[in-house]
Order: structure tokens, then sequence, then C-alpha cells
């Protein structure tokens, strides 16, 4: 089976482990149909997001004889739900792709060192407009604590900020091999037939471009180009994603720079109006404020800005910790299986309870991917498999399956009609196993 008659056929686990085993996901057959052709002529999502999220922006535009695109194609044969995807992938693309739009600047560039001479910025005209203003008061004992202390926070920040920034998130060693240097009587797929989550047929855990089968909570990031372990988002203002290995750091990071921003606001306020020069008015005191006070005003109006925004993004990541749930997957929560419990309602296998899910997230800097048990009855309506985390894997010391692959290409299909005139009969012919969850399935014949 190629990727064409696979697309064409829904089985979108056969298409990750063709795409798996460097299958050209973009070779058009006589009538100049792609894979993603085929896909959005039977308007299957699924089979479309896959060939999407492997492919470039050329699989999105590329026409076949007649001149239309697989967005033009759902559309025509009334996919809407289909047309409506591939637009926006279209569109997301292009912004991507060209350098000079504000998303496509915005993807390049590695804000990082912008941000950290914010608040370095920030530090410095606390330091001098609000701490050592001649103007104002001198501190008591007590008050240039508290004024120090907030320094001190932000400080810290600033270090938990650097190493979140440059610490390894948790990439997982990729298993990319040269296919010319692979024996001839070496295995296309070297796969632990019985690793569990193959097992449980979770083959969307194959990453195409590591050759891996990632563990269920990791994804693989775009930007970094990298599978990353309990992946939570990629972050443009750190400059790296943030995962299993410095979410702890980010969390520290956001905590200590939201209590700094209270302490020094609160400080600040403070200091300009005990100021004894100041009229006792309010509108009068307002316009000394701003004329005598120029560094403590602006530190106060950024500081007010960015505190929102800070806190906001705190307050989130503080209830997924408790949850023990990812940004990743609450995004996604329609699109995970292992989300999903009896009806298809939401369902947090990892979630431990809320006092676990923190002290194990404060103690160990991560939480241990390990289900819920539960009981036999339920269990078993829920369909989900317990996951085990096994040391000594093949080929990896991050105990995940690796997979070799060589350059063998898969044939294109022949003997179409026009993929937009073209029409398919019921009738189905079994004949193959193309199941991959417990080698079980079935192979359609195309009969036009």
């Amino acid at each position: 089976m190629d990727n064409s008659r696979a697309a064409y056929k829904g089985f979108s686990d056969c298409i990750r482990l063709l795409l798996f085993l460097d299958a050209h996901r973009g070779r058009q057959d006589k009538e100049g149909c792609t894979p993603l052709h085929w896909a959005a002529i039977r308007g299957n999502l699924e089979a479309c997001t896959v060939l999407v999220q492997a492919g470039k922006m050329e699989d999105l535009t590329v026409t076949d004889n007649s001149g239309l695109t697989p967005e033009q194609l759902a559309s025509e044969k009334n996919h809407r739900q289909v047309a409506f995807f591939l637009a926006n992938a279209r569109r997301l693309l292009e912004k991507r792709c060209d350098g000079n739009s504000r998303l496509g600047r915005f993807t390049r560039l590695r804000l990082a060192p912008f941000l950290w001479c914010i608040i370095l910025l920030l530090l410095a005209t606390y330091i001098q407009s609000v701490i050592m203003d001649a103007n104002l008061p001198k501190l008591t004992a007590g008050f240039s604590f508290m004024a120090w202390f907030g320094v001190i926070l932000a400080s810290t920040g600033l270090v938990m900020f650097y190493r979140c920034s440059s610490k390894d998130p948790g990439y997982i060693k990729m298993n990319v091999h040269d296919p010319m240097n692979m024996k001839d009587d070496e295995p296309l797929l070297k796969i632990e037939t019985n690793n569990p989550s193959l097992l449980a047929g979770n083959w969307s855990q194959l990453c195409a471009t590591c050759k891996i089968v990632r563990p269920l909570r990791a994804k693989h990031c775009s930007t970094c180009d990298r599978c990353v372990e309990q992946f939570d988002h990629h972050c443009p203002w750190v400059s790296n994603c943030v995962g299993k290995r410095n979410k702890w750091d980010f969390i520290l990071f956001l905590v200590l720079e939201v209590s700094a921003m209270l302490i020094t606001s609160g400080v600040t306020i403070a200091r300009i109006v005990k100021d004894p020069s100041a009229p006792s008015s309010f509108f009068p005191w307002m316009n000394y404020a701003v004329s005598h006070h120029v560094g403590a005003i602006s530190f106060l109006i950024v500081n007010f800005f960015l505190f929102f925004g800070v806190a906001a993004l705190t307050v989130i990541q503080a209830s997924q910790i408790s949850r023990n749930i990812t940004t990743n997957e609450m995004a996604n929560v329609m699109r995970y299986s292992y989300l999903k419990g009896p009806g298809g309602r939401f369902r947090n296998p990892y979630d431990h309870g809320c006092w676990k899910n923190c002290s194990d997230f404060l103690i160990k800097g991560y939480n241990e991917d390990i289900q819920v048990i539960e009981d036999a009855a339920h269990s078993e309506g829920i369909g989900m498999v317990q996951m085990t985390r096994e040391n000594g894997s093949l080929g990896n010391k991050n105990g995940h399956i690796a997979i070799n692959v060589n350059s063998s290409k898969t044939n294109t299909h022949q003997g179409h009609l026009h993929s937009s005139q073209c029409t398919y009969s019921k009738s189905e012919t079994e004949s193959g196993t193309v199941g991959l969850g417990h080698g079980s399935g079935r192979s359609s014949a195309y009969s036009v």
C-alpha cells in the first residue's frame, strides 16, 4: 500500500507508518494527485491532519491535472470541515513562510535577550528613581528591606529565566540513520512487539522526523524540530520549549517575577504618596507626581501592563500543575484519545489529586507519566491501557523505542480517472492486512 491509497481509504496510522519509512508525501500520480488530494477527495480530516503536519507549504498549494488544490477539491466535494482546515493551514503556513509578515518575523525572533533587557531596565529605573531618589524621604530599615527584597526577587527570577532559556526542555534523542550505510539484511522496522504504546494501538506516537516511538505526552515541536517530553508549549519570549526538564524553572521564574512586581509597585506607590513636598489635593498631586517623579511613574505604568499578562500566565500554569495536565493537552483535548473517558467526555488519567500533583512537581521538578489505576469495569469502559516506563529499550538511553529506516521508495498507484471526477464503488475487496494496532485491519482495492 502506498501513501495515496492509504490517504484515500483514511488509514491515518498507515500514513504515519509510511511517512515514518520515508515515503514521499508529495508524489503525484498520473492524474497529478498527491496523498493530500486523495484525503481531501474522501473528506478524511484525520488523514489530512497527519499529512499537513508532516508536510510543507507546497503540499497545500500543488495542483492536480485540472488545476485544483486539495482545499479546492474538498470544497468541490462539499467536505466543508476539511476545506476549512486546509484553508486555515495554508494561511498559517503562508504567514510563517513570509519573513516580512508580523507572525513570520515573530516566530523567527529569539526574544529572550529582549525580555532580559526589559527586566534589567525596569530594575535600574526602580533602583535609581524609587530607592535612591534624593527628593523622596529617607527609607526606614524595614521599608528599605522590602524595597531591596523586591530587587533580590527580580534578580533571582532572571537567573531562573536564564536556566529555562538555556536548559534542555526534555528533548528526546533522535534516531535518524543514513540509509546508505544500512546493511542489506537489516530490517526496515525495529520495534519491540510488546511495547505498551503499540499494543494499545497508539501509532500516532510514531514521529516521522525523529524516527522514534515517542512517549504518549510528548510532542514534536515544529519550531525546535525535536520531540519534547511532556511538551507544554514553545515560548518565543524564553526562546525555548517548556517541557519536562525546564518547567520547574519556568514556573519559578513566573512566581518570582510576579512577587517582585507586587512588592516593587507597592514600594513605589508608598514612596510617591509619602513625598512631603506634594500637594494635598488629588489633581495638583497628580500633576506634581508626573512632573517630579517621571522615572517612578514610568516604572509603575510599564509594571502595571506587564503584571496582568505574567500573573495570568502564572495562574494558568499553577492550575495545570495542580491537575497534572499541560497547555498542549488542554489545547488538543478533543484530539487526544487518552484524555477521553466514557461517552467521549474529558478525563485526565494522570490526575492524582491536587496535593500529590503539586508535591511531586515541587519535589521532583516534574510529574511522572503514571496513569491512575482504576477498577477493572471502569477501565474496560474507558479502554485505556496502563502505561509503564521501561528502561533499556532498544537503541535509546531515554528508554524510547528506536526505529531504523532505509530509503526504499513507495510505488505510486496507476490507472486513476481524473481526481475531481472519479467515484469509487462501495464494494471493497479484503486484500491484505494494514491494521496497525494488533496486526489486524483491512485493505480495500480501488474500483472505478
